[in-house]
């Protein structure tokens, strides 16, 4: 076997046939060969790395997306990197990343980025290959890969409709938000359509956190008349809120329907077990990390910005019910 087709299979395993891959990982096991990463980049000008960039690397909604980007990745031959709360600051460690040849490419979980900012990242001398991820950037001439926030958050609402409900309250996400935009407009035009009562003081500023749940809970207790169902803007939100109108007595469903977004791994185990919209993190997470992939390596007609909009599956658990009788 040539020295190259060995370095081929150890640097793009895509690109050579699953028995040669066989007998090289086999000559790798007996001789005790590791790839020399290092050497490797100074030569090809090139980390075979690519960078990850969330907002909030404790949210357990990002799990399931980063474990399917690792997977991609390492089938495509490439590593991870991932970075936290750039969007706290300005963009210039990233730039750093990619200036030191430490990383190929830029993958980004965080619509809030200033948009200016990020373009000139994508110019010379930095001029990285961008994915942007989960949250779009309105109007920007970037790859995206996201779901369709606007109209799930219908979806869900309409869940509601269904059900009977005519005073739908709705818990928000954190200002500036772009998911949080979204969910309420499409919260908005499922009331809308129906003919439903739109009441201000059932919009509930909140959060993506428990916490957050639970203030707009505490807020939502306090008022006079109070909607019988809550479409929460993710399902930590939904959780807190459940949890916290419980300490005073109100039971869900029976008292109030909630229904959350994202399905988190503790969704169907929580209690009551939590209604839904399912975002498809696997898929998001392979899908933007291939795109980002093909960037690096210039797959041809990969150039031409592409927004790629996967749909959520409503999932109906014992957190929705009918009204009860007034």
């Amino acid at each position: 076997m040539s020295t190259a087709t060995v370095s081929r299979a150890l640097s793009r395993p895509e690109r050579v046939t699953e028995a040669t891959r066989e007998r090289v990982s086999e000559a790798v096991r007996v001789t005790g060969y590791t790839l020399n990463q290092s050497a490797r980049s100074l030569r090809l000008q090139s980390a075979r790395t690519i960078l990850v960039a969330l907002p909030d690397i404790g949210n357990p909604f990002f799990s399931t997306i980063l474990d399917a980007i690792e997977r991609e990745a390492a089938r495509r031959g490439y590593g991870v990197l991932v970075a936290n709360r750039f969007a706290r600051g300005d963009t210039d460690p990233l730039r750093d990343y990619f200036l030191s040849n430490r990383a190929d490419g830029l993958l980004l979980l965080d619509g809030s980025i200033d948009r200016a900012q990020l373009e000139a990242l994508t110019r010379a001398p930095t001029s990285l290959p961008l994915i942007v991820a989960c949250e779009a950037i309105a109007d920007a001439p970037f790859h995206t890969v996201r779901t369709d926030n606007a109209y799930a958050a219908e979806q869900a609402t309409r869940h509601l409709l269904r059900l009977g409900h005519s005073r739908i309250g709705h818990i928000k996400g954190p200002a500036g938000n772009v998911l949080t935009a979204e969910r309420e407009a499409g919260f908005l035009a499922a009331l809308c359509s129906a003919g439903a009562e739109i009441r201000a003081e059932w919009v509930l500023h909140g959060g993506f956190s428990m916490d957050d749940g639970a203030r707009a809970a505490r807020t939502m207790l306090d008022l006079q008349e109070r909607p019988t169902a809550i479409f929460a803007t993710n399902d930590e939100a939904a959780i807190g809120f459940i949890s916290e109108i419980a300490r005073s007595g109100l039971i869900c469903p029976r008292d109030m329907s909630v229904i959350g977004f994202d399905d988190l791994g503790i969704a169907e185990h929580f209690l009551p077990p939590l209604t839904t919209m399912r975002q498809p993190r696997e898929a998001l997470g392979r899908l933007a990390a291939e795109a980002l992939i093909d960037l690096i390596e210039g797959a041809p007609g990969k150039r031409v910005p592409r927004q790629f909009v996967l749909s959520s599956q409503l999932i109906v658990r014992g957190s929705t019910a009918p009204p009860r009788p007034r």
